[in-house]
Formats: C-alpha cells, structure tokens, sequence
C-alpha cells in the first residue's frame, strides 16, 4: 500500500496509549471551558434579551475559536512531525528503516500521517463542540465547513513541513527552527501582501483575495465570515478560502513529493568536514586489515598504507603533534557550546533565515514610525499597532531559544553522550550553568536584535525611557525562563520528542492563552474588574497544565507555587494592560512571577542534579 507498514503500526499501538485519549478529551475540555468562560463574561457585562444577542454572541465565539484551533492544530503538526522525524535520526532507527524493503513513498508518507494521527483525531473530536454553536445562532454549517476544511489542510501542510525538513537536516534543532522560521515567514509575506506593500492586484486579483488564498491566518478569518452562495465556476475559482484549499493541498503535496525523491540522497549524510574523509579511508583500512597476518598476505602496496595509518595514530606518536591544541575552559560545557559546532556548521542557516525575519520586522518598523502608527492604537483602542507585527518576532526568537535548549541536552542523550558526561567529574553547577549560558550565546542574534528594534522605537519616540526599560527588562527575564525551562524539560524527560513537546508545547500555550483573553476582553467588552471569576476556570486549568508538565516528574513545593501563581500574574498582567498606565505594575508582576519560576527550575536542577540525570551518588567527597 502506499502509505506503508509504518503508518498501521501506528494506527494499531496508538489506541493502546492512555495519551492518544488524553489529547482529546482535555482539548475537548479547553474548548468547552473557553466557550463557559466566554458565556460568562457576555453574561456578567451585558443583559442578554433577544435571539439577536445570542445569535451575535455565537458569531463572535466561533471566531475567536476558528483561528485559536488554527494556531494549535499548525503547531501540533509541525512541530510533532517534525520532532518525530528528528528522533529516528537522532536514535539512528532512520537507517534501520532505509535497509528495509520499505519504498520512499512508504516511509515518507507512512511516517508523516503515523505523526499526524493524533492531530487528526483532535480535529474530529472537537467538531461536536462547533456544531454546537450553530445552535446559538449566528454560524451556518457552510461556515463550519470551511473552517474544518482549512484546518485540516494547513495541519497537513504544515506536517508535510516539518517531516521535509526534518527528513533534510541533521540536527534536530535545525529542524525545528526552520519549521518556525518558515511558518512565520510565509505568513509575514503574505501579511504584507494584504497590506498592500507589495501590489495592490496581480492580474486582476485583488492583494486581499490572494493573501486569503495563500496565508492560513487570512484563510480562516475569511472562513468563518458568513457569505451569500456562489452563483457561477468563476466566483468559486476565484473565492479565496477555495484558493487556500488549492493551494495549501499544492504545498503540502510539493513538499512530501520532494521529500520522497531525495530521502535516500539526505540519508545517511554525505557531508564531510575537512580531514574526515582522511580519518574515515584510514579507519577503513584498520577495520579490514586489522590482522598482521593478513597484512603480510596482502599486497605490498595496501601493507605500506596500513603502516602509514598506523604510524600517524596518537598511541604510534613519539613526538608533540605539529598543531597546538586548543585551551579548554574550566568549564568544558561552556566552552563546547562556545568554542565548538555544537550543533552543526547547518546552523548558519537558521541564523540568516532570522536575520531575513528581521529585515523584515524592521522594514514594518519603519513604515510604522514613517506613518504615525507606531504612536498610535489598533481600532480596538486596546493593542498597539506596532505590536501586531514585534510581538510575532519576539514569539519567534523565544521559540528558537527554547529549542535549542531543549535540545542541547536530549542532542547529548540521544547521542550516548550524556552517560560519558556523567561517568566524568563534571559537576552539576558546571552541567546546568554551562547549557544556560551556552545557549544564550548560541542564539545571541535571538537575544539582542529585539532589542535593537526597542531603541529604534524608542529613538523615534515610539515608547518612553521608562517603558524602554520594561521592555528590555521584561526580555532579558523570558529570555532566561524560556531557556531554563528547555533544559528543565530536556532534563527531567528521557524521551526526546516528548521532551521537545512539553517545552515548546509550554512556551506556545502560555502565549496562546494571553492572545486568547485579549481577544475575549476585547469582544465582550465591559466592566473588565468584573471578569476575573468567570475566567477562574481557565486560569485553573492553566495552573494544573503547568504544574503536570514541570512538575509531575519531578515534583517540589516552589514548583508548585509556581505553576499556582503563574498564570494568575499573567491574567492580572493582561487586565492591568487592558486598563491602561499600570507599566511598573505589570513589570513588578510579571518578572517577579517568571523570575521566581525560573529559579524554581534552576535551583532543583542544580541540587537534584544526580536524581533527574538518573545518576546515583556513590559516595566520597566532592569537590
């Protein structure tokens, strides 16, 4: 068949896995819980009389949950695909698989629908709870339609994505940043498309209809707007929720068809440092002719080469090697992280993918200031223009972070190197501090190009010094949290993907959750001091997530102090934003809350070191 072996493996050991049911049912939950919660805010600022008021309170819920399903369910199957893929690499079980009988087409597409099984079952099962606001009133079944069908598209692009990209690079942190760096490139591009940047029409094709058709934020907003029947095969064709179908189907068939015919030319990896080729022909020789009887046997000329191999091994050497070797730090984990390709010379790839990123984010910056928006409010009185477009490329550059965090210790464990770091005398301040630094010296274009657009907007007059400092300060604290919580989670999951999915899975989900009350504050608007019960039941499940995933494993009491207050401060962040002129405030609250959550990682991490590692101490004094 084509789909393969590796897909009904799947198909029939994932129904055996509590979590396959878990998923669901607590995405089933969230949804339902934001669907109360919004209930509850209409109902506490508003008397509800009419049909009408219903009917506008189910049009604005289902459009407040068309595109959050969107962001999950893109998110869910890009990265999972892409973090599935990774791990055979990493486990080295790919090449297993490529010595199989297994076709390119079963391997590809067999690996890609077996990672995207659970994202599927998700969207089916949340599609009860959308039916169920047409009963509201205000949402068709043709608008529900369309949503579920772009949904299922862009999960299965973006998938395509992912499994492509992870099929094509070797390091697992390369896949994953170029996942995110290309998602949100394509949706930059086609935001400015819509905008107007660009064109104003190609071909007689409004910008509008053509960022509908190729960015899926565009695609579902036009998705979930109700529209009168289409009365000819021109008005469909040029429909722009029917050209994203085209066209996300396009992608995703163009990516997995390019995957298929080059799997075996990516894997194994043919690229070869300068001198390795050397070491590998001279490794070669010693591994067939190891045997000096069989070298006296052989001929003359392989015998001379053999000696030669022998003779420039470091144990045949009779005097110092001609190249000065490198000084290592007292601290070897920093200094590897620092000093070495850590994480393959790749990696340069991802750096000018970001700086294109930024370029970009720059360029929106300019025609901010240029046009006054940059000092102004949305037409909701409530977010800043300006951070329409610096919030995504913040988004990013802490996702990036987190990435390479997490991955910079399950890279270690994956490799079988982990079990020779512990066997040496490293400590655990040197392991756990040297990652940290390490890895904010890796991403340092993460780190201190937003920053560089906080001056600029600063120097234009954009924020106040005050603000400025905010900002920055605010940065440089999830900056650090976003990293300690990548080597929290590399540390306290064995498993790799699943480690990858906590991490990112937390970063994403803390962000999806603040853009989600703002959208809810902002639609029913009202008395917004009056809103904290009815979002009790969110911030709850928040606080309980949180703690599942920091602390179940490993549990302590600031750990759970932590996940309690965390997204209670954020909440209380975003009403005293949504307020107006609480800066200090919200800047007090929020690095004292990640501030205290970071340290709750770190000091744990340092003094049960040996616990989390799976390392036991054997007595005898240490240094």
């Amino acid at each position: 068949m084509f789909v393969g072996p590796v897909f009904y493996r799947e198909a029939e050991t994932t129904p055996r896995r509590p979590r396959h049911y878990m998923y669901r049912t607590i995405y089933v939950l969230a949804l339902l819980v934001l669907t109360c919660t919004a209930w509850f805010v209409l109902a506490g600022v508003q008397i509800i009389q009419t049909v009408g008021d219903m009917a506008r309170f189910g049009a604005l819920l289902f459009q407040i949950l068309a595109p959050v399903q969107l962001a999950l369910i893109t998110f869910l199957a890009a990265f999972g695909t892409a973090s599935a893929v990774s791990q055979e690499k990493d486990r080295r079980t790919l090449i297993l698989l490529l010595m199989t009988r297994l076709s390119n087409s079963e391997l590809v597409i067999g690996k890609l629908l077996a990672s995207l099984l659970d994202v599927f079952v998700m969207i089916l099962a949340a599609l009860p709870v959308f039916l169920l606001i047409t009963l509201l009133g205000g949402v068709s079944n043709g608008q529900v339609a369309r949503v579920f069908l772009i949904t299922f598209t862009t999960g299965f692009a973006a998938g395509s994505l992912g499994s492509m990209l992870g099929l094509w690079r070797e390091k697992t942190f390369q896949t994953l940043a170029l996942t995110a760096l290309t998602i949100v490139l394509w949706s930059a591009v086609w935001e400015a498309v819509h905008a107007g940047v660009v064109f104003e029409s190609l071909g007689g094709i409004s910008c509008e209809t053509l960022a509908t058709g190729f960015s899926p934020f565009r695609a579902i907003l036009a998705g979930a707007q109700p529209r009168l029947a289409q009365t000819s095969w021109i008005s469909f064709a040029l429909d722009g929720v029917n050209l994203y179908l085209v066209v996300s189907l396009g992608v995703a068939a163009a990516l997995n068809g390019w995957a298929i015919l080059r799997v075996r030319v990516w894997n194994p990896s043919r690229e070869l440092r300068p001198g390795q080729a050397d070491e590998m022909e001279q490794a070669s020789i010693w591994g067939v002719e190891h045997d000096i009887k069989q070298l006296t046997k052989a001929d003359p000329e392989k015998q001379r080469v053999a000696e030669a191999a022998r003779s420039g091994h470091v144990d045949a050497r009779s005097k110092p090697a001609a190249t000065k070797s490198r000084e290592v730090w007292d601290n070897p984990i920093l200094w590897r992280e620092v000093c070495t390709w850590a994480y393959g010379r790749k990696v340069l790839i991802i750096r000018l993918a970001y700086l294109v990123f930024f370029a970009m984010a720059a360029g929106a910056l300019y025609w901010a200031i240029s046009s006054g928006a940059a000092t102004t409010r949305a037409s909701a009185g409530v977010i800043p223009a300006v951070a329409s477009f610096l919030s995504p490329f913040f988004l990013v550059s802490l996702v990036i972070i987190n990435a390479l965090a997490v991955n910079s210790v399950t890279n270690e464990r994956d490799g079988q190197a982990l079990d020779i770091l512990l066997a040496t005398d490293i400590s655990p301040k040197e392991f756990v501090l040297g990652k940290l630094w390490g890895v904010l010296w890796v991403t340092k274009e993460m780190v201190l190009l937003p920053m560089a657009l906080c001056f600029v907007l600063w120097w234009q007059k954009g924020i106040t010094t005050e603000n400025l400092i905010f900002v920055l300060g605010g940065l440089c604290i999830m900056d650090i949290f976003v990293t300690m919580l990548g080597l929290h989670c590399g540390m306290t999951y064995s498993n790799s993907r699943t480690a990858i999915g906590v991490s990112l899975g937390s970063v994403f989900f803390l962000f999806v959750g603040v853009v989600t009350c703002l959208a809810i504050m902002i639609s029913f608007s009202g008395s917004f001091q009056g809103q904290y019960a009815p979002f009790l039941a969110f911030i709850g499940g928040g606080s309980v997530g949180l703690y599942v995933a920091l602390g179940s494993r490993n549990p302590s009491a600031a750990i759970f102090w932590a996940s309690l207050l965390l997204p209670m401060a954020t909440f209380f962040a975003i009403v005293s934003f949504v307020l107006g002129d609480r800066e200090l405030t919200i800047f007090l609250v929020l690095s004292g809350t990640y501030g205290f959550t970071t340290t709750a990682m770190l000091v744990p991490a340092i003094s049960e070191f040996d616990f989390a590692m799976g390392r036991t101490r054997t007595g005898g004094d240490e240094d």
